[in-house]
């Protein structure tokens, strides 16, 4: 249950960009933990896996699934983002220290098009494109039991359980071979957020 400064705070989410302009506006947690919503809405910062669990848990409270979505990468850190549906056409909220990999309006017909909205502006510091595959939609109420969303626990089981089930493979080899590098103004812009924050260090 959600104490009573806890529903006052959620209620401020009218619509799905109400959770993104949140996470955007608080810091990018850079420790190796994994937080619940509860703990979010307390210390005010997210990085991307817990950004993607309380955009679900917020979603829920709007009236949709607490969805999520794995994304894989090679050489590269994996994304993960909250998903939902309006009128059968995918959206999805995100918390990203870069720019380009947040807020995805619900205009795209299927899952694999929402992802591959992603896929030019999801590359490495070497300006490498590293998108690969993604997961199925993940309904995080089979974690209820564990009271996933206001627990002091870390999540890092929910962690696991992604990088178990299968993930829908997105180029083929000869593809993968003729990716083109990244254009450094591309770079530049999209690596804004970590620039400002001083969490990315050019390649020397």
């Amino acid at each position: 249950m959600w104490t009573q400064s806890e529903s006052d705070f959620i209620h401020q989410f009218k619509k799905p960009y109400d959770i993104q302009l949140f996470l955007d506006s608080v810091p990018y947690n850079p420790n190796a933990e994994c937080r619940s919503p509860r703990k979010v809405i307390a210390e005010q910062k997210a990085h991307c896996f817990e950004g993607a669990l309380f955009a679900a848990a917020m979603l829920r409270e709007l009236g949709f699934k607490p969805l999520i979505v794995d994304m894989m990468a090679e050489n590269d850190d994996d994304h993960v983002i909250a998903v939902f549906k309006i009128r059968n056409k995918w959206g999805a909220i995100a918390k990203s220290n870069t720019t380009a990999l947040r807020y995805r309006e619900p205009v795209y017909a299927s899952l694999r098009e929402l992802i591959m909205s992603y896929f030019d502006f999801y590359f490495n510091t070497l300006g490498d494109k590293s998108l690969r595959s993604f997961s199925k939609p993940v309904d995080l109420s089979r974690f209820d039991r564990k009271n996933w969303s206001e627990s002091d626990d870390d999540l890092e089981y929910i962690g696991d359980y992604l990088t178990r089930i299968s993930h829908t493979t997105l180029l083929d080899t000869e593809s993968i071979t003729n990716l083109q590098r990244v254009d450094q103004k591309l770079m530049d812009a999209v690596f804004l957020g970590a620039n400002a924050a001083g969490l990315f260090k050019p390649e020397e």
